[in-house]
């Protein structure tokens, strides 16, 4: 493969720590006491129940209403775990299944909003490129300690 300046790998790779940013900065802004007060489920609690798809509003009412606390630090620290790996490259397939996940999950409840719709898609797609196209080879823990050879 042919790239300018860096090798496949090596843009691969920038891709990841770009990915990894994305997510701290969705750690970095929430307003920590409010969130883990659990505003933040509350705030999604509103949506879920307005949501045009009724299994989006039985689910959120059975797995993450009736604990908003340990659901709002279930978020913010996967976003947190979620930034600092893929920064890091360590154990990077397992952040990339996770973060595709949780942005799959944000998509379906924010299907309504077109600019979270375009942030989760976006996240989505670039965590199904590096996942795909093995990320990890350049720049990472998991390629220094040889993980995830395959």
């Amino acid at each position: 493969m042919q790239t300018v300046w860096l090798s496949g790998a090596e843009w691969l790779a920038v891709l990841r720590i770009g990915l990894g940013l994305w997510w701290l900065e969705s750690w970095r802004h929430k307003d920590k006491k409010t969130w883990f007060a659990g505003g933040g489920i509350t705030w999604a609690a509103g949506i879920a129940a307005d949501h045009r798809w009724p299994v989006v509003r039985r689910g959120f009412d059975r797995f993450v209403k009736p604990r908003p606390r340990p659901m709002a630090y279930l978020v913010a620290y996967a976003e947190l775990a979620l930034g600092l790996g893929l920064i890091a490259g360590f154990l990077t397939p397992i952040a990339l299944v996770a973060g595709l996940v949780l942005n799959l999950v944000y998509l379906v409840l924010m299907i309504h909003d077109w600019a979270e719709q375009g942030q989760n898609l976006m996240m989505a797609l670039i965590s199904l490129t590096g996942l795909l196209a093995m990320s990890w080879q350049s720049w990472s823990l998991d390629s220094a300690l040889g993980l995830f050879r395959w």
